[in-house]
């Protein structure tokens, strides 16, 4: 029976619009919002119904009057729900990229060209769900955790936005499918090498926690080596402090598709997204050469970091 009743909500859900991808905006209209009785709103209306046959048998004019008016509030709760969704527009869906296996958090913002005060609106993607952040001038937004299994492109899927208000008698819903994607960039290896060093010397030194030369102490950043800890002027201070070293100012570092030749090929993936994090924590400039591709860089920084992800997160899958 179990198995019965699944079949049949499956084959209901493929039978809702939208059934295909679709272009944003996106906007909800009445023919895409469906409206079902909760458990309360069953037993509020079989309550209704025993008023009215309890006064209708016992010719209580007044019991039916307020049966009356209990049913038409009934009906203008389902109208009420309807038009909670009624005329929304997805304008917008947004994520910042992270590595694949973390939750990612998905950003939907709506708007309503009526601006009516829309309450107890709620997102369902996978299992997940999330409440609206933001009603200021008709906007409202919505943050879902999505979970990422893999690098590159990841659609979302189909969401569905539903509400019980504004008396909890009905639940109200509707689908959106957007078909704007998302980046995953790849997982990074838990233990990296060292970097690739390429030798050669500018002659210009700069601060660097793994240098050759003491500097100065400064207090410890997350992420520091654990070994530049100094420990003893830590114990004084009660706080951790870091040496800090300087480096001489070597050439670009390269991170080269070749130099993870002995690696399977998404092992090959991890381990540079690893070393472009690692090159970025030691504020080194580097570049990233792919097969097939320009040489990206060199640089450093966000804009730099996210280009060689993102060209990483993209590559052929094996």
């Amino acid at each position: 029976m179990h198995a019965v009743l699944r079949g049949l909500g499956a084959r209901l859900r493929s039978l809702e619009r939208p059934r295909t991808p679709e272009p944003l905006p996106v906007t909800i209209g009445r023919r895409r919002i469906y409206v079902l009785p909760t458990r309360f709103g069953l037993f509020y209306g079989v309550l209704v119904l025993a008023m009215v046959l309890g006064a209708l048998n016992y010719n209580n004019n007044p019991a039916l009057l307020l049966a009356l008016l209990l049913g038409a509030a009934g009906l203008a709760s389902l109208i009420a729900t309807h038009l909670q969704l009624s005329g929304l527009r997805l304008e917008g869906l947004s994520a910042d990229p992270v590595p694949a296996g973390r939750p990612l958090a998905l950003r939907l913002t709506f708007s309503s060209s009526d601006r009516r005060r829309r309450r107890g609106l709620r997102a369902d993607l996978d299992g997940q769900h999330a409440r609206t952040s933001s009603t200021d001038d008709g906007h409202l937004e919505f943050s879902l955790p999505l979970a990422t299994d893999h690098r590159g492109w990841l659609a979302p899927g189909r969401i569905r936005l539903s509400t019980t208000q504004p008396l909890g008698l009905v639940f109200g819903w509707s689908g959106v499918w957007p078909r704007q994607r998302v980046l995953v960039y790849p997982a990074a290896e838990a233990s990296p090498p060292p970097l690739p060093e390429s030798g050669g010397s500018t002659g210009h030194s700069r601060l660097h926690p793994l240098g050759e030369e003491p500097h100065q102490l400064r207090p410890y950043r997350a992420g520091d080596p654990a070994r530049t800890i100094a420990w003893k002027h830590s114990a004084r201070r009660d706080s951790l402090v870091v040496r800090e070293f300087e480096r001489s100012q070597g050439v670009d570092l390269v991170l080269g598709w070749a130099a993870t030749a002995s690696l399977p090929y998404e092992r090959r993936i991890s381990r540079l997204a690893a070393w472009v994090d690692q090159a970025e924590r030691e504020d080194r400039r580097y570049r990233l050469q792919l097969p097939g591709q320009p040489t990206l860089g060199p640089g450093r920084g966000p804009d730099h970091r996210h280009a060689c992800l993102r060209a990483l997160a993209l590559l052929p899958r094996n």
